[in-house]
């Protein structure tokens, strides 16, 4: 049976919203029960205010969850020496990959500050998981289109495909494009037919399963690629398969691709 792995997650509280399970115990259980193997997470201290500590604590919970619970490493652009630090990060059980997020840091995708971050990822073979937001400023599609362009050798995943739906078809043309920009399905916006148009516009081989929990309950991001109209296989891509060919080694040994 293909493996279920959400790609986009966080654990903590937010100043903005109210998460009501901010503990990862709550999202581990959930996940337990409704089939989801594993989940990558950015702590959200990391997201807003402070990315060193918040890094910290996600890690210390990976190491408590080694098999179901993958770290997104936060890259602060504004942080001075940020690159040496993840690259000692990096080499830690658990680490999935770095995460961008443009329009917290007030800090546009294509701004030269991510030039080291994003080539720290190349050369460690890490995917990049980055806010996608339709018209933003920081993080429209587009940018994130071109620093696929411009860093060929990183798998460059635009977290919730754009955002906003008057987006989705673009953000798909855009992977479509692009050898090596994926979609990230997350949030509240995205529909069963939505769903369905980005497999058929990008293909099923660029779009990945993820839930934005805990600001989201994942059993409704899960249900919409588990009733979407796809074949068997093009399911079980997005679902999982994908991640599996993006992380490899870096996922649980149970998760990984056998030979």
């Amino acid at each position: 049976m293909s493996p279920v792995i959400d790609m986009h997650g966080h654990i903590g509280a937010w100043a903005d919203f109210f998460v009501p399970e901010p503990d990862p115990a709550w999202l581990l259980d959930t996940n337990a029960a409704i089939g989801i193997d594993a989940v990558g997470v950015s702590h959200l201290l990391a997201v807003g205010r402070d990315a060193v500590a918040g890094n910290e604590l996600a890690l210390a919970e990976a190491d408590r969850h080694p098999d179901r619970l993958g770290v997104w490493l936060v890259a602060d652009p504004h942080q001075p020496g940020a690159a040496a630090l993840l690259r000692d990060q990096l080499d830690r059980p658990g680490v999935w990959g770095l995460k961008l997020h443009p329009d917290t840091h007030l800090c546009a995708a294509t701004d030269p500050r991510y030039e080291p971050l994003l080539e720290l990822a190349a050369a460690a073979g890490v995917p990049v998981l980055s806010h996608g937001q339709t018209r933003s400023p920081y993080s429209d599609p587009g940018d994130l289109a071109e620093l696929a362009r411009r860093h060929p050798g990183v798998a460059l995943l635009v977290g919730h495909a754009g955002l906003w739906p008057d987006g989705y078809d673009r953000a798909a043309r855009l992977a479509a494009a692009a050898p090596n920009l994926y979609l990230e399905i997350c949030g509240s916006r995205l529909t069963t037919r939505w769903l369905e148009r980005m497999v058929a516009l990008a293909g099923a081989d660029r779009v990945l399963f993820g839930t934005d929990a805990c600001f989201l309950d994942p059993r409704p991001g899960l249900g919409r690629v588990r009733l979407a109209r796809l074949s068997d296989a093009d399911r079980a891509l997005v679902l999982g398969g994908n991640a599996v060919r993006l992380l490899g080694r870096r996922l649980p040994t149970a998760l990984q691709e056998t030979p």
